[in-house]
C-alpha cells in the first residue's frame, strides 16, 4: 500500500473483506496485525476513480492470498457514523513515518462494503500489506479484538454464509470436483459451529438438487464404499 497519497480513489469508500479458510475440518479468518501499533485488521483496500468496486476487491483479495478467480459475494455496506476513529489510521501513519498531512484523507469518515470469500486456507501463503507486521489464519471462535468495527464486519459476514450457505456452495472451489456426502457435512458443520445429524443432513441435500450422483469411491470394504457428488 506503498503510495497511497499518489493514487486518486473514490473519496470516504473503502472495502473489507472477511476471507474465511477452510482445510476440510477447521473454519479460520484471514487477519492482518499493523505495525508497531498491536492493532488488528480485516484486509482492505480502496478503489481508484477508473476502477469498478469488485476489481478493486478481486485485486485486494489477490495481493493479500495469491490467488485469483476467488468466489466473491458482496454481503453489506457498514455506514455508522462513529465506524471510522481517525485515531487509528493515524496510529498506523505514524507508526510507518507516514505523512498525516500528504495522507489526510485516511483520517476522514468512511462508508466500507464488506465482501466474503470461502478459501481452502493450506493452498495460500499469505502476504501482509505494507502496514502490516504479518498476516495470519485465527479460527473463527479465537479472533483477536479488532479495529473499529472489523468485528462486527465479520459476525454479519458468519450471519450471511450461513444462512445463504446452500446455494453459495456451488461458487466456490472449496471442495474437490467430485466430494462424498460426508466432505460435504464437514463444511456445513465448520460453517454452522454445530454436529449435523448425517441422515437428516442427506436428505436435506439431496431434496435440493443441486447434486448429482456419480461411482462410488472404494477405499476399503465395498460395501461401506460412499457415493460420490458434484454440482450440477
Amino acid at each position: 500500500m506503498k503510495g497511497l497519497e499518489n493514487k486518486n480513489f473514490i473519496p470516504n469508500l473503502s472495502f473489507d473483506c472477511v476471507i474465511f479458510g477452510f482445510n476440510g475440518k477447521l473454519l479460520k479468518i484471514l487477519i492482518l496485525e499493523y505495525q508497531n501499533t498491536g492493532l488488528y485488521a480485516l484486509p482492505g483496500g480502496f478503489v481508484e476513480t477508473n476502477q469498478s468496486l469488485d476489481d478493486a476487491v478481486k485485486q485486494g483479495v489477490k495481493d493479500r492470498t495469491g490467488l485469483d478467480n476467488v468466489f466473491l459475494d458482496q454481503f453489506y455496506i457498514f455506514g455508522e457514523v462513529d465506524r471510522a476513529d481517525p485515531a487509528y489510521m493515524k496510529r498506523l501513519l505514524v507508526a510507518n513515518n507516514d505523512d498525516t498531512e500528504e495522507n489526510s484523507w485516511m483520517l476522514e469518515r468512511f462508508l466500507t462494503v464488506g465482501y466474503y470469500a470461502l478459501i481452502n486456507y493450506e493452498e495460500v501463503t499469505p502476504e501482509p500489506d505494507h502496514y502490516s507486521d504479518s498476516i495470519g489464519w485465527y479460527s473463527v471462535d479465537e479472533l483477536p479484538q479488532l479495529m473499529m468495527d472489523h468485528n462486527k464486519i465479520v459476525e454479519k459476514a458468519l450471519q450471511v454464509l450461513r444462512n445463504n450457505l446452500s446455494e453459495k456452495l456451488i461458487g466456490m472451489n472449496l471442495l474437490p470436483q467430485k466430494f462424498t456426502m460426508k466432505q460435504l457435512q464437514m463444511v456445513f458443520e465448520a460453517v454452522l459451529d454445530q454436529k449435523l445429524r448425517r441422515t437428516t443432513f442427506q436428505r436435506k441435500m439431496l431434496s435440493l438438487d443441486i447434486l448429482e450422483r456419480h461411482e462410488k469411491l472404494f477405499q476399503g470394504k465395498a460395501h461401506k464404499a460412499p457415493y460420490l457428488y458434484s454440482f450440477k
